[in-house]
């Protein structure tokens, strides 16, 4: 970025924080100038908490939400239901769903959605994970809880080819989120309505 500061030591790290989403330069500047304000020990905490999670956290092995351990906390949890599994775009959605406190199975994160624009394929998303776990498992219930949007309908219709052949119970969050909704935007009583009345999925909804 072009140098506005006289130091330029300011102008990288201002830089650098206006390239995190829904940062602009302003805002970069007012976030550099408060930690140039703290002392050392709480900068260093801040860097080091980010270096350590981007070094430490994993994948849960079962339901590639983002975890600590080798299994997540939902995955471990014995009290959930692991026979209903909620396929979801990213862990955003996971806790938009987990804050409705209405639903309490266990999730399936994909790590996005089909999006040939993106150049986001099938690929790309943890669906070839997904139809294992179905296999080996034999959950009693998928439920799609994807965003609303064409890509969202589009993924879920894939992923309804490819589950269909199992003898397992298909169905998608209720249309309480308007179409084009992000499921993390929606409040938590019209998701959580919409976990709690979903409905069977059918091609064409």
């Amino acid at each position: 970025m072009e140098n506005d500061f006289s130091s330029v030591l300011l102008s990288d790290a201002v830089g650098e924080f206006a390239k995190l989403p829904g940062i602009g330069k302003k805002t970069a500047l007012r976030l550099v100038l408060h930690f140039l304000k703290q002392p050392d020990e709480v900068v260093s905490g801040f860097t080091n908490s980010l270096s350590v999670m981007k070094s430490g956290v994993r994948f849960c092995e079962i339901c590639k939400n983002i975890s600590d351990n080798k299994i997540c906390n939902i995955c471990a949890n014995t009290k959930r239901n692991h026979n209903i599994i909620c396929v979801v775009e990213n862990i955003k959605d996971v806790i938009a769903l987990e804050n409705t406190q209405q639903f309490f199975g266990v999730y399936h994160v994909l790590g996005g959605i089909i999006s040939p624009l993106d150049g986001i394929a099938p690929s790309d998303l943890f669906i070839t994970e997904l139809i294992e776990r179905i296999e080996k498992k034999k959950p009693d219930e998928i439920i799609f809880a994807l965003n609303t949007t064409m890509e969202g309908d589009t993924t879920s219709f894939y992923l309804f080819k490819k589950i269909s052949k199992f003898d397992v119970k298909i169905s998608t969050i209720a249309r309480g989120v308007a179409f084009g909704d992000e499921l993390e935007y929606t409040d938590e009583i019209t998701l959580g309505r919409s976990i709690k009345n979903r409905v069977g999925f059918e091609v064409g909804n």
